[in-house]
């Protein structure tokens, strides 16, 4: 009689918002790990390539070029989600840079820093493709009363 419905147990809205959330927020790690690793290349560029497992770098504009890089990467992918939603920015540069570590392990012999940004970068790829099916899907269920 007070015109309020009892709240039910699911919504859902509510599994639909759940995982935009989860998707927002990874989106923000996986740019912040870029934007880290980024500053990281820029101001301690002699110290994290000896670090990563290489002897030195000559001259540093390279490295510090990769710093950049990285910087401008996380830029977009915050701008391509915030903007439009999407996430084909960061799956593609994530996947472009699996493929390109992996083939640097199967040529050249390679420090511990690039098996290991491999396995990092495919993981992010897998996360964020899971996690933004299971966002479309409650976009997609909206109104037709299943997830």
């Amino acid at each position: 009689m007070g015109g309020e419905e009892p709240k039910r147990a699911f919504e859902p809205s509510s599994g639909r918002n759940r995982w935009r959330r989860l998707e927002t927020w990874l989106i923000v790690l996986v740019a912040l790990h870029s934007t880290a690793v980024g500053i990281g290349a820029l101001i301690a560029t002699e110290w994290g390539v000896r670090f990563a497992g290489w002897e030195g770098a000559a001259p540093l504009f390279f490295p510090r070029q990769v710093g950049v890089f990285h910087v401008v990467v996380a830029s977009a992918y915050l701008i391509e989600y915030f903007r439009y939603g999407g996430v084909i920015v960061v799956l593609t540069t994530k996947a472009i840079a699996v493929a390109f570590l992996v083939a640097m392990m199967a040529v050249d012999s390679t420090p511990w820093v690039v098996p290991f940004s491999a396995a990092g970068d495919g993981l992010m790829v897998l996360a964020i493709l899971a996690i933004h099916r299971m966002a479309a899907a409650g976009r997609e269920t909206r109104g037709a009363g299943s997830t």
